[in-house]
């Protein structure tokens, strides 16, 4: 790994290396990562590697990453992106990791080999002392002013073999929020004491929604979101509060897309707000449209599924992306996405998937935002999925058995 390491840091990577054509807008942009060998690409939105290659080259001054964790394979596309962090580092950028405590402890190698180059320092955070959880979120942030988050991992997987959204986003007020999570998680990590909780966590109010004109005429409209609901500094940006506001608005249509979705929790309670606000939407006469991975095929999550499935203007389907021609890849080819669309101008896009541990235990970040053609965009990604040749319709009758998809 430290050889690999050195030899990325050696090729040189351009301030603007990136691939395709901007969709929409300059500083809220839709990117994606499709699963190579499916028919999933959107050829308007640019891929991930070459934007995260492409704004690690633009900093001057800092990169602050988050992330679930980080997994790596020599000769894979994640290559090019931790090129671009030493990169970076070695031209004096100040480089920052906060990684999760348990994920950390399945996947060190990358993670301590980059602490060891000058001016990139980690940290691991373990915020089950917190909150109960992990650290979920997926951002990292550049030079205070602009953010990438979304549902892609740094996983070598996340940039080839899942399909992934996010969001690139250019707004210093807006951006200030995220780094105001990062700082307070970055203090956490430190000693990763809960009795220092309280000390750190301000509360603040912050001035949002924030807009971006384009025209006389058009403009995106956006708030940060995050959770858990412990652990943040705006209670009114929570993640749960934004998701169900969205559907509670819709008047046409709801469309949803997240890995997993479950009522179930951990402790076998039931945890009924996101359930309970898509049978609103449906007795109102809206159609609701959920898309799942089939890596959701075991009890009692697919027991709810099929229970929802029954209820009158909701539908729900399974995605089911076909294995790598090379082979079994674990925790792969699969929809990792985690959206939702409302009507023709409403979104939310996030780290969360559809469960009560995402809000209430685990560190995440998301954004709702009103702009007609970035829904459009959703949409179309959306429902390409759902009329495309890997959907299955979840059968409210069926008995389904769980698809592989863990270590062998």
């Amino acid at each position: 790994m430290k050889k690999l390491l050195i030899a990325l840091a050696l090729l040189s990577f351009p301030a603007a290396s990136c691939v395709g054509q901007t969709a929409a807008y300059p500083d809220f942009e839709l990117v994606e990562t499709i699963p190579v060998e499916t028919t999933l690409d959107n050829p308007d939105i640019r891929n991930t590697t070459g934007v995260w290659v492409g704004m690690i080259g633009r900093a001057k001054e800092s990169l602050d990453f988050e992330e679930f964790y980080v997994s790596h394979k020599a000769g894979e596309p994640l290559d090019s992106v931790i090129g671009a962090i030493i990169a970076a580092a070695r031209r004096g950028v100040k480089v920052r990791f906060i990684a999760d405590a348990r994920m950390y402890r399945t996947y060190p190698e990358v993670i301590d080999s980059l602490a060891r180059v000058p001016n990139i320092a980690k940290r691991i955070i373990d915020i089950g002392k917190f909150a109960g959880g992990v650290q979920h979120a997926k951002y990292f942030i550049v030079d205070g002013e602009e953010i990438f988050l979304g549902s892609q991992n740094f996983d070598w997987r996340a940039l080839k073999h899942i399909h992934e959204l996010g969001l690139r986003i250019r707004h210093r007020d807006a951006v200030s929020i995220y780094r105001d999570i990062f700082e307070l998680d970055w203090k956490l990590a430190e000693h990763n004491d809960r009795a220092e909780a309280a000390s750190l966590l301000s509360a603040k109010t912050y001035a949002v929604p924030f807009a971006l004109k384009y025209g006389d005429s058009d403009s995106v409209v956006f708030t940060p979101t995050m959770s858990p609901k412990s652990l943040i500094i705006d209670s009114s940006l929570w993640d749960e509060t934004a998701i169900v506001k969205l559907i509670d608005g819709a008047t046409k249509d709801v469309m949803c897309q997240f890995l997993t979705y479950s009522p179930a929790t951990r402790d076998k309670s039931y945890y009924a707000v996101l359930n309970d606000a898509l049978i609103r939407a449906a007795a109102r006469g809206v159609k609701v449209k959920l898309i799942v991975a089939d890596w959701s095929k075991e009890s009692p999550t697919v027991d709810y599924l099929k229970k929802l499935s029954r209820i009158p203007n909701i539908e729900v389907n399974f995605s089911v992306i076909p294995e790598f021609s090379g082979g079994y890849i674990p925790f792969s080819r699969v929809e990792h996405c985690k959206f939702i669309v409302a009507d023709d101008d409403e979104f939310w896009l996030g780290t969360s998937n559809a469960e009560r541990g995402y809000f209430y235990s685990s560190r995440n970040v998301g954004v709702v935002a009103q702009n007609k053609t970035l829904a459009g965009l959703l949409r179309k990604i959306f429902l390409k999925g759902w009329e495309g040749p890997y959907m299955e319709k979840v059968d409210g009758t069926k008995e389904y058995s769980p698809r592989k998809h863990g270590e062998n």
